[in-house]
């Protein structure tokens, strides 16, 4: 019997000792594994299969290579690629064109990347609002914290602050992107 103790002990230690091997070699190899990739979010997931993210449909869009840039050069591309769900209105090349000349190259310097941010944020809603859910008077409370207004007139077509018309709508897999013919400009804090 006290053989069997013996035995039954040293069985336990030597499973106990290669099992904390196995774990220091697991954790050696996670950590080289770890070391070598670089530091990346939400938009370095390559996924060729799903559908895109309001993010990808932008890039992919010809008329839509200004408001890209700008959301890169503002630091958004990985939150826009996350779950959301996101309402974008987004404005085409042509709307920034509208902008008084300078506007966008001056948006686009290192040091003004928080003005940048606060304009784009103000062009995304927390939710997924197609425009058969929106009404004719309805405040939505921007990512910047700031509101818009929607008009929708009794054809159907709608505005945003009066300012902006929705010419298409584009669904994505986390959220729907509102193609708009001017940039929202937040009110002054």
């Amino acid at each position: 019997m006290k053989k069997l103790f013996i035995f039954g002990i040293t069985a336990m230690a030597t499973t106990a000792i290669l099992s904390c091997n196995d774990a220091a070699t697991d954790t050696k190899v996670a950590s080289a594994t770890s070391e070598n990739m670089p530091a990346a979010g939400q938009s370095a997931v390559q996924d060729d299969e799903s559908a895109k993210d309001v993010v990808k449909v932008a890039a992919g869009s010809k008329d839509h290579t200004t408001l890209v840039a700008a959301v890169k050069q503002a630091g958004l591309v990985d939150a826009l690629s996350n779950a959301g769900p996101f309402t974008v209105f987004a404005p085409t090349n042509e709307a920034f064109d509208k902008l008084p000349k300078g506007t966008v190259e001056d948006l686009m310097k290192p040091g003004n990347k928080e003005k940048l941010q606060d304009i784009l944020q103000y062009h995304v809603f927390v939710g997924n609002l197609s425009t058969t859910l929106m009404q004719d008077g309805q405040t939505l409370n921007e990512v910047n914290g700031g509101n818009i207004t929607i008009s929708k007139s009794a054809d159907g077509k709608i505005r945003i602050n009066n300012a902006a018309n929705i010419i298409a709508t584009i669904p994505a897999s986390n959220g729907v992107i509102h193609v708009i013919d001017a940039v929202l400009l937040p009110p002054s804090k």
